[in-house]
């Protein structure tokens, strides 16, 4: 038997610890699946228009998921290479093979990658960093001369609307649960405003024709099961940090898996320069 606050519990009632980590892998997945579906053509859009090709190298930081650099490994041929990069790399689930190679790095503490790349790019990444400028300064080290640097982040201040079309009481708990989730992730360091302030700092840090624009998904399924997973990861959280109860958040869930949910994601903001 088990003792917690004064209480026995038999065991057998106890989480199984790794019932609860193929949980959250089974969130996480899901997760990028969601930003995959949503996030991946503008994405290869903006690396399509700076020119990749084979031979390429490239560098994916903050890889977390496949798509991607499945994609930059089809255009960069077998005579280009991609590395990917994250501080976790459980998402993996074959052996990469050539160009594609896949370490564990973090971004903003551990060197970066000796060879000179044409291409670096991070989408989601940086808003969550600690050292955000270190990071940046590091993607920029590894790019060869006339490299290109494609970041992608959202602004989720720049709209904090889950439902910008509030005209009922699911689209008024829907945006009381996505103001719950940025006041969670404030407090935790996300720079809220980073997408931003992209274009300036790549300019301060010396980079030439640096341009920005900003996609806006709006009322499409991937909006909704982006909105549900985030939600199953940070359930806990902002139940224990009394942003909202357990019935809020299983009643938007409710809402959202309807077809009539309008869900919105903030606006990713792509800002991309080439090194002099």
């Amino acid at each position: 038997m088990t003792r917690i606050d004064g209480h026995l519990l038999d065991p057998r009632q106890l989480p199984d610890p790794r019932q609860l980590s193929d949980a959250r892998q089974a969130e996480s997945k899901q997760h990028f699946a969601a930003h995959a579906a949503l996030f991946d053509p503008t994405t290869f859009g903006h690396i399509e228009r700076l020119g990749i090709g084979p031979g390429w190298r490239c560098w994916e930081v903050g890889a977390g998921g496949t798509t991607v650099i499945s994609w930059l490994a089809k255009r960069v041929g077998p005579t280009g290479r991609v590395l990917a990069t994250d501080i976790d790399t459980s998402w993996q689930t074959r052996a990469a093979r050539s160009p594609l190679e896949v370490r564990v790095h973090d971004v903003a503490a551990d060197p970066p990658p000796i060879e000179a790349y044409d291409l670096v790019h991070a989408r989601l990444v940086l808003a969550d960093v600690a050292d955000r400028e270190r990071a940046v300064k590091s993607m920029i080290r590894a790019l060869r001369p006339g490299g290109r640097l494609l970041i992608e982040e959202a602004d989720v201040a720049l709209q904090p609307l889950a439902c910008p079309d509030e005209y009922g009481p699911a689209q008024e708990l829907a945006n009381r649960l996505r103001h719950a989730v940025r006041t969670l992730l404030a407090g935790r360091g996300t720079d809220l405003a980073y997408g931003r302030r992209m274009p300036r700092l790549l300019r301060e840090a010396g980079l030439r024709h640096v341009e920005s624009d900003a996609y806006f998904p709006l009322a499409s399924p991937a909006c909704a099961a982006l909105e549900a997973t985030t939600l199953q990861q940070l359930r806990q959280d902002l139940i224990s940090e009394g942003l909202t109860t357990a019935d809020e958040i299983d009643h938007h869930l409710s809402n959202i898996a309807t077809p009539t949910m309008d869900v919105a994601t903030a606006p990713l903001i792509s800002t991309w320069g080439r090194k002099p």
